[in-house]
């Protein structure tokens, strides 16, 4: 019997390395703000394991905050807040390409989109630190 795939001309497939990612910020940026969904995960998991420990009580509380000054959750809290930050900024600078506004037939430049993004955020950190301090 006759293969049918003896005749066919053969694909090129060139090789690509595994860290194709490496060679421009902007896929490297792409690859990093992937990533950071896995730290905005363990955010919002920590912030859910907090409410079940208020809802437990005050000593289950305690327990919970002693667990947070650990070295390991720490480091992995700071490493957290900067993926998180990242990922928020990238975010909002997507949000212009993501949503083309037009005002008068012109089309909005990006910063009069992303902008009141950065403020409102910017507004709402102070706010919650107002909170706080008081």
């Amino acid at each position: 019997m006759i293969n049918p795939t003896e005749y066919l001309p053969k694909s090129y497939h060139p090789r690509v390395s595994t860290y194709w990612w490496l060679n421009r910020w902007v896929y490297l940026k792409f690859i990093l703000r992937e990533a950071s969904s896995v730290f905005v995960a363990w955010t919002v998991i920590l912030t859910l394991l907090q409410i079940r420990a208020l809802t437990l009580g005050p000593g289950a509380y305690a327990e919970f905050q002693n667990w947070l000054r650990g070295p390991v959750v720490l480091v992995l809290s700071a490493i957290s807040l900067l993926f998180v930050v990242f990922h928020a900024v990238t975010w909002f600078n997507l949000a212009p390409k993501a949503m083309v506004v037009r005002m008068g037939g012109k089309r909005l430049p990006d910063a009069a989109i992303s902008g009141p993004n950065f403020a409102a955020w910017v507004m709402v950190s102070a706010a919650i630190v107002w909170i706080l301090k008081r």
